[in-house]
């Protein structure tokens, strides 16, 4: 059963004018970063997130949080849409969701102590008294392997590694015992040895309080330790969604092709890059037809006249192109 739902997602940020544009009763442009997105997760599954910088994958995970609200669309969180409701509705809902930022220096207070930070939470939603919060630290911030919690407990957050930091991250993302974990590029400022120890973190963490989680990133190589499905989003559309293995071995979509191509694979037989022409388009003015169609070897006369729409191609595995149409 599907706990989070995104329907029809939309979110548009209006381009600022200047005056000669007011006085000219020019057309209002948008940044259209998240433009008719679909997708669910089951109970317990993780779904990634993948496409280049500007593709919309943040927004779309600060949306579904209602951090930004959405322009249109539905966000159905255990059965209920969670756009019709209310602030004080979504501040006690938020327990249940929670998001791990990809900057901790960014998302932690530089005066607040570590335990005091993940505490905070605890406290907001009044959940145990000053004595009990404190222990439920302790045992999040060994969970989270940071020990000796005492120690760890009483620090600040630059007195930690970059690694530790992004630990003292998810121990506060996950102190709440949430049922949906956002996790936008959480390692992605890390260096590859500590990288893949916390993807092993996470992945423990996640069949240990079975996490729903939504994996944001742009290297495709992180999500097979993490992932159960991967949806691949180019300029505000998901392009393809399947099966980690599905779309890591037989990649339908011509950019889901280059982002495979781009991942590093230790061989002696060196393979043929397949590099996408130009650079991504303007969201404001996005092309007309298919979105990759100005970049794709591919193309076809249908692509820069009609826009794809997803469609199964095998089981379990949908493509938006025309090639399989």
């Amino acid at each position: 059963m599907a706990l989070i739902e995104v329907q029809n997602l939309k979110k548009y940020f209006p381009v600022k004018q200047g005056p000669i544009d007011v006085l000219l009763r020019k057309p209002r442009k948008f940044v259209k970063a998240v433009d008719g997105v679909n997708f669910q997760i089951d109970e317990g599954k993780s779904l990634g997130l993948v496409g280049e910088s500007g593709s919309g994958k943040t927004t779309t995970g600060r949306v579904i949080l209602r951090l930004e609200e959405p322009t249109d669309g539905k966000i159905i969180f255990d059965g209920r849409d969670i756009t019709k409701l209310s602030k004080e509705e979504m501040r006690k809902l938020r327990k249940e969701m929670q998001i791990i930022f990809q900057d901790p220096m960014a998302s932690l207070n530089p005066y607040m102590r570590v335990g005091k930070a993940i505490e905070h939470a605890l406290k907001i939603h009044g959940i145990g008294d000053r004595s009990s919060r404190k222990e439920m630290v302790f045992e999040m911030l060994r969970r989270v392997n940071l020990e000796p919690a005492e120690d760890i407990y009483r620090r600040y957050p630059r007195e930690l590694s970059g690694g530790q930091r992004q630990r003292v991250v998810i121990a506060r993302a996950l102190i709440l015992k949430p049922r949906l974990v956002i996790a936008d590029e959480a390692v992605a400022m890390l260096d590859v040895s500590v990288r893949s120890q916390l993807l092993r973190l996470l992945q423990d963490l996640r069949k240990e309080f079975n996490l729903t989680m939504l994996f944001i990133t742009h290297d495709l190589a992180t999500t097979k330790y993490v992932c159960d499905e991967i949806a691949v989003m180019y300029l505000g559309k998901i392009v393809e969604v399947g099966d980690f293995e599905d779309i890591y071995l037989n990649p339908k979509h011509p950019y889901t092709q280059a982002l495979i191509s781009a991942v590093p694979e230790p061989s002696l037989k060196k393979k043929k890059k397949f590099i996408p022409e130009g650079e991504t388009p303007n969201p404001i003015d996005v092309p007309s037809g298919c979105r990759f169609h100005p970049r794709c070897p591919y193309r076809m006369d249908i692509c820069m006249k009609e826009e794809p729409q997803l469609k199964v191609v095998e089981e379990n595995h949908k493509v938006a192109c025309h090639l399989y149409n």
